[in-house]
């Protein structure tokens, strides 16, 4: 049984979670996810729209102009658009992985310029969609504190570059900062990741539970920043990817070097589709 402390500090986290999936622009506002073609992208509510909007948007709201690399936005209706907070009618977008991103915000509705492996796309979110009330509470394995363990970060010399699936269908050449190294069912396990500038540790891994109580393709977990390669990998707080809550994210799964032989039974369940 977990402390009480402790478990108290995990469930917090939980509901936290649960509340920023259902957050304004979260992941349970997104609307749609739609690939430009070279030329004019019409946008608006519209059936025959490149970009469908819901259906109290502008029948037309404007267009997106892409040249195979950028992207023009340029709005017709009469409905007030900003970019970034300033009103426009015309605007060069930068993408979402750009330093700024370019959000176009009119209503309670936002999209972006999106680059992933399968091309230049633009992403909606809707805010006054009901799944933001109505999804299902998130669902997670007991609090079990033996499952806080204590591992090992060792950063590499340079970053190694492992192969990473993406829902997309592509593979992804992908720069892996170090490992983590720690001991679980008595046995010794290493999973690569990603080191972020505050010394917080991205871990994507698979393991036995998947496709029989969590998402099929892999969890992702958060450590707390390292001290001197000393960090504990909780595997109660690891969690769905996006894609399980919607169809319009683009995630990434764990390499194959994370993939381990062992039932993880902490972090989030996975119940199956939601729709």
């Amino acid at each position: 049984m977990a402390n009480h402390d402790y478990e108290q500090s995990v469930l917090k986290w939980r509901q936290e979670v649960d509340n920023n999936l259902r957050r304004e622009n979260g992941w349970l506002a997104l609307a749609g996810l739609f690939w430009l073609r070279k030329g004019l992208n019409l946008i608006g509510s519209d059936p025959e729209s490149d970009i469908r909007l819901p259906q109290r948007a502008p029948a037309r709201l404007g267009s997106f102009d892409f040249d195979g690399n950028n992207v023009m936005l340029n709005v017709e209706a009469s409905l007030p658009v900003e970019v970034n907070g300033v009103a426009t009618t015309s605007a060069l977008l930068d993408a979402d992985q750009e330093d700024v991103p370019s959000f176009i915000t009119f209503s309670d509705m936002r999209m972006v310029v999106v680059r992933r492996s399968k091309g230049v796309g633009i992403r909606v979110w809707d805010n006054a969609r009901d799944a933001r009330r109505s999804f299902p509470t998130r669902q997670w394995y007991p609090v079990r504190e033996e499952l806080r363990v204590p591992a090992t970060y060792t950063r590499y010399e340079t970053p190694k570059i492992v192969k990473m699936p993406d829902i997309l269908g592509a593979i992804l050449d992908e720069p892996m900062q170090g490992y983590v190294s720690f001991e679980l069912g008595g046995k010794q396990h290493m999973l690569m990741v990603e080191e972020l500038p505050d010394h917080r540790l991205f871990v994507q891994f698979m393991d036995l539970t998947n496709n029989r109580d969590t998402y099929p393709s892999g969890r992702y977990h958060y450590t707390d920043a390292h001290e001197h390669g000393s960090v504990f990998v909780d595997f109660n707080k690891a969690y769905s990817p996006p894609c399980a809550f919607t169809e319009f994210a683009t995630c990434t799964f764990p390499p194959q070097e994370n993939h381990l032989d062992v039932a993880v039974e902490a972090g989030e369940i996975f119940p199956g589709d939601h729709s």
